[in-house]
């Protein structure tokens, strides 16, 4: 007769098994379904795609590698960074100028706007989920004028008030942002959803180095390095046809 294994020693008894909400939480909002908006926005990349600078995979790649390098790091991955702290003091003026600056580094008109969208796109879908006193002020000063809302801001407070490891909300902000771009990439250029696949593997290790150097990065870091990026956003207005806002 076959002996029952014992029961502290099987893998499927879940009962020592500790289950994490909050990261669970964290990665709710980063899952494509999270309805705020970044599926419509291709930060430039649609110029590109017609301009014919972006139809292999290898030209993908080149453009998430620098959108990540040379923007995003330097850009809103800093400002999440700010943003968390900036909250843990509850700084209102340090955050309201975080936003500011925020505004200021997005050169092209398309950036600022789908960085304001964005984020308030963000509060519309997180403020019925929990009471968060701070980010009711925060959405106040955005009626009033007095903020813009860009998503950076905003997701760098929602992360520090629900106490979210700050290196790993940044991660994960670079991870959705680039799985975004695929995904957008994927639905304008026929590649097949395998390519899209093969990019985001070959970018993991790139993700990871990134979010590593900007933990020892601060507010006097903040540029903006990826000016062909910017001047394609600049010019995506003016395209013949558009699949994206931005």
């Amino acid at each position: 007769m076959k002996q029952l294994k014992n029961d502290s020693s099987n893998h499927l008894n879940t009962v020592d098994i500790h289950i994490n909400s909050t990261f669970l939480h964290l990665l709710q909002i980063h899952d494509s379904a999270f309805p705020i908006g970044n599926y419509t926005h291709s930060y430039g990349m649609e110029t590109f795609i017609q301009e014919n600078r972006i139809h292999t995979k290898e030209h993908l790649l080149e453009f998430c590698k620098t959108f990540l390098k040379h923007n995003l790091a330097y850009g809103d991955a800093i400002f999440i960074q700010e943003a968390y702290k900036e909250t843990e003091k509850r700084d209102m003026n340090a955050l309201l100028s975080l936003d500011e600056l925020c505004g200021a580094v997005k050169l092209a008109k398309e950036s600022r706007e789908a960085s304001i969208n964005v984020g308030k796109q963000f509060m519309r879908t997180i403020l019925p989920l929990h009471e968060y006193p701070l980010l009711s002020d925060w959405q106040a000063h955005i009626k009033s004028g007095k903020a813009k809302g860009h998503y950076a801001i905003v997701f760098g407070i929602f992360c520090s008030l629900n106490n979210f490891d700050r290196d790993q909300a940044v991660m994960l902000h670079l991870y959705s942002t680039i799985n975004g771009l695929i995904q957008n990439a994927v639905r304008a250029v026929p590649f097949g959803q395998n390519t899209g696949v093969q990019v985001l593997h070959e970018l993991l290790e790139c993700i990871s180095e990134v979010a590593n150097s900007v933990r020892g990065l601060t507010v006097q870091d903040i540029s903006n390095n990826a000016l062909h990026i910017e001047l394609a956003s600049m010019k995506h207005e003016y395209l013949f046809s558009r699949l994206f806002i931005s």
